[in-house]
């Protein structure tokens, strides 16, 4: 079994045990940018699936504000940070989460660098979701306000010099230069990533990824 195959399976009787406040129970998955939210959600999710439990993953990231917004603003540059999302539009796809029957939510586009309305759909038979973003514990205006929403929180916590590696080849992936993706970790992702470490609610799970 791989890792991160193992880490789920950690959580995965905790999680299914935890009680839920609404119809939904909502399994917050936070972390830093690279820290492996995804592919653990992802894993997790499946893991559910497998133990009779219809889940589904939620990631955060619809919510970016588009890049015609940020550029008006004067924070394209800082595109990830807590101020060019959608906190508040965030905000009301949670609370409805946990009741409403049929919910859509957008999903980002990583490649075109977009979030798309409405490309994700929770249906009626889902009956935990996992939502995965840097930000869902993260201890400052607006975003604070989602703790409330959480029957159950999972924090990844990872060494610096191993996120920043990830960050790196991430940013390769996606077509820059060693140089160009080594200040993008440096000048963006890593001081977004401190800023969950320094400033976070406490999670009832954290876990070393």
């Amino acid at each position: 079994m791989s890792n991160v195959t193992n880490l789920a399976a950690t959580l995965l009787d905790r999680i299914l045990a935890a009680p839920r406040a609404g119809q939904r129970r909502l399994v917050a998955l936070a972390g830093p940018p690279a820290s492996g939210k995804s592919t653990l959600s992802s894993v997790l999710a499946d893991q559910m699936k497998a133990a009779g439990c219809n889940t589904l993953v939620v990631p955060m990231d619809g919510f970016h504000l588009d890049n015609r917004i940020l550029s008006a603003r004067g924070l394209l540059p800082r595109k990830g940070a807590p101020e060019t999302f959608d906190v508040e539009g965030f905000k009301r796809l949670v609370a409805a989460l946990p009741h409403s029957d049929l919910v859509y939510f957008p999903i980002f586009d990583r490649d075109r660098d977009i979030a798309i309305a409405g490309a994700g759909v929770v249906p009626e038979t889902c009956d935990t979701i996992i939502i995965e973003g840097n930000y869902l514990l993260f201890h400052a205006p607006g975003w604070r306000d989602l703790g409330r929403f959480w029957d159950i929180s999972v924090r990844l916590d990872v060494p610096e010099d191993v996120l920043k590696k990830r960050l790196v080849d991430r940013w390769l992936a996606h077509g820059l230069t060693p140089d160009q993706a080594r200040a993008r970790a440096a000048e963006n992702d890593l001081p977004n990533a401190n800023s969950v470490s320094l400033s976070s609610l406490n999670a009832d799970i954290t876990v070393t990824a």
